[in-house]
């Protein structure tokens, strides 16, 4: 997650400045025995007036998590902890006791619209002009990745302060997976000449066939998620797909249009292709725009 990397990135820099890189101790609690979390944690600094100790997944330890008050009850005056639980049950009796006893901080991933909003606002940071229409601008071509969000913002940036809509047509192409999107939401709604264009224009920047099969896949997966998630949160199926809220975001468009029945008949119609095209020759582009031609025939 990039604003938890930014923030424990900093933490560890300005620890190091002040005490040395020595005292910095980085542990996996998914690696790591409880007798060497346990010695970390309990032994004062070496050749330094304090240490800074990172543990990452530490929960997932059995022995941390029956011994954690008890460790970090004693911990030394000298020892700073960083604890970095990505996914934690805050209803657990060790969220609560560290809720109760430490400084709680967490980082969630942003939607469109919260990207698009920092992107504003990172940009006015640095002493330029971005309008927010233009930052979602960004995040559609760009998609939800922060850090190459950040790139392209840094490009931008470079080539004028005052960053328009102009521009970024003119210095930021639009990732293929963000493309494979729009042009399922285009079949679905019935726009076919869009949806075919967005096609030959992946085709055009030399994307295979059997790269945008892998990306139409991807995509029914996600679609296949939403559509039987039933009474679960959106936050439920970020966590356990390990999805960008983003990305939920944008596929509900077009689940909201789609039924399970409708979604198996395009899982087979592509799961069709992709078998065809590796047991006989044929022409993949042709199959694949006739698959495009036939999705809003599965809209509700």
């Amino acid at each position: 997650m990039f604003a938890l990397r930014t923030a424990l990135d900093a933490l560890i820099v300005a620890f190091s400045t002040d005490h040395g890189d020595i005292a910095v101790e980085r542990l996996d609690g998914e690696e790591a025995a409880f007798e060497r979390l346990q010695e970390s944690l309990q032994s004062l600094p070496f050749l330094a007036a304090r240490k800074l100790v990172i543990l990452r997944t530490p929960g997932v330890n059995k022995l941390f998590v029956e011994h954690v008050e008890q460790l970090l009850g004693g911990l030394p005056e000298t020892t700073d902890l960083v604890i970095v639980e990505p996914r934690i049950d805050k209803r657990s009796s060790y969220y609560k006791y560290l809720k109760k006893s430490a400084e709680l901080q967490e980082y969630t991933e942003l939607d469109e619209n919260g990207l698009a909003r920092w992107l504003v606002d990172t940009s006015q940071q640095q002493g330029s002009s971005l309008r927010l229409a233009d930052a979602r601008l960004i995040v559609e071509r760009v998609g939800a990745n922060q850090q190459l969000l950040v790139n392209e913002r840094d490009k931008l940036l470079l080539y004028s302060p005052t960053i328009t809509r102009e521009t970024i047509e003119l210095l930021i192409d639009a990732t293929p997976q963000s493309k494979i999107f729009d042009l399922l939401e285009a079949a679905f709604v019935g726009n076919t000449k869009r949806a075919l264009e967005l096609y030959h224009d992946q085709r055009a920047q030399k994307v295979d066939p059997s790269q945008i099969i892998a990306m139409l896949a991807w995509q029914l997966r996600i679609l296949a998620l939403l559509l039987v998630a039933g009474s679960r949160t959106q936050h439920d199926i970020i966590s356990t797909a390990k999805l960008s809220p983003y990305i939920i975001q944008k596929s509900q468009i077009i689940t909201n249009r789609l039924t399970l029945p409708g979604l198996r008949k395009l899982v087979q119609g592509l799961l069709d292709i992709d078998t065809r095209s590796k047991r006989q020759s044929i022409d993949l582009d042709e199959a694949l725009q006739n698959y495009l031609l036939q999705v809003g025939d599965t809209a509700r």
